[in-house]
């Protein structure tokens, strides 16, 4: 019977979850804003770990990503203290930016289909005129013969 997570999946998971309880509870740097810990990326023989984070206030990112990498030591020794495992990853925050990525998408996305509307809105006008007399479509009813 096959595994449904492997061994790097579950470890990141546990990690992502000790993370936020150690940067809630144990860092009080006031400067360090609202982070959220969206994915943790293990290598496979688990020593590293590289953790994706978005922050609620974008001014204060680069300052908070500099606070949480000065704290990855002390934050490790935390994470060794809380799970049993015989290597404690070594940690690197990396800003996660798929959520400003995404607003852009969704923003493209959006102008698109209001392009679409707006394009099949002038095709039904156009359509919906009509032709002058005399301007007809020039098509004949049978087969074009030369007379």
């Amino acid at each position: 019977m096959p595994r449904e997570f492997t061994r790097s999946q579950r470890m990141a998971e546990q990690l992502r979850r000790e993370l936020a309880e150690i940067v809630r509870d144990e860092i009080k740097d006031p400067r360090l804003g609202f982070v959220s810990f969206t994915e943790v990326r293990m290598s496979r023989d688990l020593s590293h770990a590289v953790v994706y984070c978005s922050f609620l206030e974008n001014e204060k990112q680069d300052e908070s990503m500099e606070i949480l990498n000065r704290a990855a030591g002390f934050i490790r020794r935390e994470i060794g203290k809380r799970i049993r495992a015989r290597i404690v990853p070594t940690i690197k925050f990396v800003v996660d930016d798929s959520a400003s990525r995404g607003a852009v998408m969704d923003e493209l996305i959006r102008e698109a289909r209001e392009k679409d509307r707006l394009s099949e809105h002038d095709d039904v006008d156009m359509e919906g005129r009509g032709t002058d007399e005399g301007q007809g479509d020039n098509t004949q009813d049978g087969p074009l013969t030369d007379k």
